[in-house]
């Protein structure tokens, strides 16, 4: 009787292991930051390739209605585990930064064209030190909402945009699929009936930035949730497809992290900043200060 759970735990473990070695690694372990103290950072990156998506996917608007090529972060988030606290500090794509290898300045989001090290510097160069790197493709993860049965998003209003394909007309908690999860975090037009009323979103890409971070945290709760064998397995087959990580983080670790998801609940933490608009005619962030500096210290 013994021997029977035994092997159904060996075997979940190795086919775990099999998953994890097909993920993919990215070359960022020479930049990231040391082991020191209690807590450990995770930068997390969202990214927006636009290579191979079909033009006839129902949301391939959310990522074709533009002239914009190639990669860039669409989402930076900076995860923070120490003992039972959690906290997600969320990066604006727009904030004004250096970039490391260019010395040029820029959109933080643009630095990703320079390569994932180049993030790394990035973050870091706010005080923010990156001890691990994790990448989601979000062309692939809609498989990954699948997996765990979809996510649940608070809607205080019935939400839509023409552009990314959402369309939500209930209120309260809505339960979205992979292809609707898809829409909600490329909504780049975010519009609300609100009194009888279409109103876009004017908080703009600071208003995008913290939808995506409500949803990131509440997939990680669902797959820091899943225990069937079966839905692990799906999610184990996402996370191959769906996902970078850093060439340093090894199988034990990775096992480390999805146990400190189990009751992923973190607290959200908005970094200060301001807009400006640069000699060039730019629309830019700036931190605010001394704002900025005691957010960042908690990260740091």
């Amino acid at each position: 009787m013994i021997a029977l759970p035994l092997l159904l735990v060996v075997g979940g473990l190795a086919f775990a292991w099999q998953k994890f070695e097909q993920i993919e690694r990215v070359e960022v372990a020479d930049v990231l930051s040391p082991a020191s103290g209690p807590g450990t950072n995770y930068l997390i990156v969202g990214t927006d390739s636009r290579e191979g998506i079909d033009p006839d996917d129902p949301n391939a608007g959310a990522f074709l209605g533009d002239t914009t090529t190639g990669s860039r972060t669409d989402t930076i988030m900076v995860l923070r585990v120490e003992g039972d606290r959690q906290q997600l500090l969320s990066v604006p794509r727009d904030l004004w930064v250096a970039n490391p290898v260019t010395g040029e300045m820029g959109r933080i989001n643009s630095v990703y064209a320079s390569g994932p090290a180049a993030l790394v510097q990035a973050v870091q160069g706010l005080g923010i030190p990156v001890h691990r790197y994790l990448e989601i493709d979000f062309v692939s993860f809609a498989g990954l909402v699948d997996a765990v049965g979809g996510v649940t998003i608070e809607f205080p209003n019935p939400a839509k945009d023409d552009m990314s394909g959402l369309y939500v007309e209930q209120t309260g908690p809505v339960r979205l699929d992979g292809e609707q999860s898809l829409a909600y975090v490329r909504s780049r037009t975010y519009t609300e009936l609100i009194d009888g009323q279409w109103q876009t979103d004017p908080t703009a890409d600071l208003g995008r930035t913290e939808r995506q971070r409500a949803f990131l945290s509440a997939l990680f709760a669902e797959i820091g949730g899943v225990r069937n064998p079966v839905e692990l397995a799906d999610v184990a087959d996402s996370l191959s497809v769906g996902v970078r990580i850093d060439d340093g983080l090894d199988f034990f670790d990775a096992l480390g992290l999805a146990w400190d998801l189990r009751n992923f609940a973190p607290e959200s933490v908005a970094l200060p900043v301001y807009g400006r608009t640069t000699s060039g005619g730019a629309a830019v962030l700036e931190l605010q200060q001394p704002d900025a500096d005691a957010v960042l210290a908690q990260f740091g």
